[in-house]
């Protein structure tokens, strides 16, 4: 009993520290909780995020100012057409005064990295990604460079309909821990955006905000997921909605086991964002579609029919039962 009374003081902080960073959010963004809460839970979990919207609504302003709120290094990649690899992840000058080659680390070298209209970017830009979100590191002419433990990449991107856009190969969306869909606000929000712009009075901007968690403090939340108790009833809950995927006739390539541990350690990351030390179906429900909808390869004729991913992954997991 004792020990669990230490482990539930230890989480005592979180509540509050989270409550500041909604708080410092809401300054800025209207509205959009759900998507902002999926973010910070992505970013709890020590996973990248992926935030695909039309133009307009706030996708890299959120991105910018959730790596605001965390005192740390922050870089950002605009992605265009004619941008090289070398241009990301560096390149190494050879030094005439000392007669050896230097490295010059790219903007990749960095804690929170932005990457912005990430699939603006032709494939070979893009591939130059993957080692860094999967393994957190980069390797030039045979060195590798290792980044930092709370290393996290935020991108954005427009729908894949849009012209000038390379789609993101499966490999690479895998990497990312959620894709979260940014829609448009409610007409009550919108209402409250242009009176906002008419009074000139609740525009913060993003260099008066001030950090309000330290790059320990992430580092030391992110520890505390091992602290959160699972059910083994949850734990089969995630496996049966995984098999789900792979079992329905709509979808032609269903979630891998990367998936599954993607499913556990963002519904432990949302547990304590609500300030428990514990998961619940409803932690599992709230960030699956996140999770599946962009690991989910749909049939040609689901596709015709108007299905959609995030569709399709909310009604597969409607479909197992839920533990009590």
């Amino acid at each position: 009993m004792e020990e669990n009374n230490q482990e539930r003081i230890a989480l005592a902080e979180f509540p509050e520290r989270i409550g500041v960073l909604r708080d410092n959010v809401s300054k800025v963004i209207v509205g959009q909780q759900e998507t902002v809460d999926l973010v910070l839970t992505a970013v709890i979990a020590g996973g990248h995020v992926l935030i695909e919207g039309v133009p307009g609504v706030a996708k890299t302003l959120l991105a910018r100012l959730v790596a605001r709120l965390i005192d740390c290094d922050f870089s950002r990649i605009q992605f265009t057409p004619d941008l090289m690899p070398s241009d990301i992840l560096g390149t190494t000058v050879f030094n005439m005064k000392t007669q050896e080659f230097d490295f010059h680390p790219g903007p990749v070298f960095s804690e929170i990295v932005l990457v912005d209209e990430i699939n603006r970017a032709p494939a070979k830009t893009q591939a130059a990604l993957f080692e860094v979100m999967e393994e957190r590191q980069v390797t030039i002419d045979g060195e590798t460079h290792r980044m930092g433990d709370i290393y996290t990449i935020l991108a954005t991107q427009n729908p894949v309909e849009q012209e000038g856009t390379y789609k993101l190969p499966e490999a690479q969306t895998d990497r990312f821990l959620m894709k979260i869909t940014m829609g448009y606000p409610t007409l009550e929000e919108e209402v409250s955006i242009l009176e906002r712009h008419h009074a000139n009075r609740s525009l913060v901007k993003l260099e008066d905000v001030k950090p309000v968690i330290t790059r320990q403090q992430l580092a030391e939340f992110r520890g505390l997921q091992n602290e959160i108790f699972v059910e083994p009833s949850l734990l089969r809950y995630i496996a049966d909605i995984v098999q789900q995927t792979r079992q329905s006739k709509v979808v032609f390539l269903g979630a891998s086991p990367r998936a599954a541990v993607a499913m556990l350690n963002a519904s432990k990351a949302y547990a304590l964002l609500q300030g428990r030390d514990f998961v619940t179906p409803d932690d599992i429900q709230f960030v699956t579609p996140s999770i599946l909808q962009h690991r989910l390869i749909l049939t040609a004729e689901a596709e015709m029919e108007g299905h959609t991913p995030l569709k399709v992954a909310r009604r597969l997991m409607d479909r197992v039962e839920v533990p009590k």
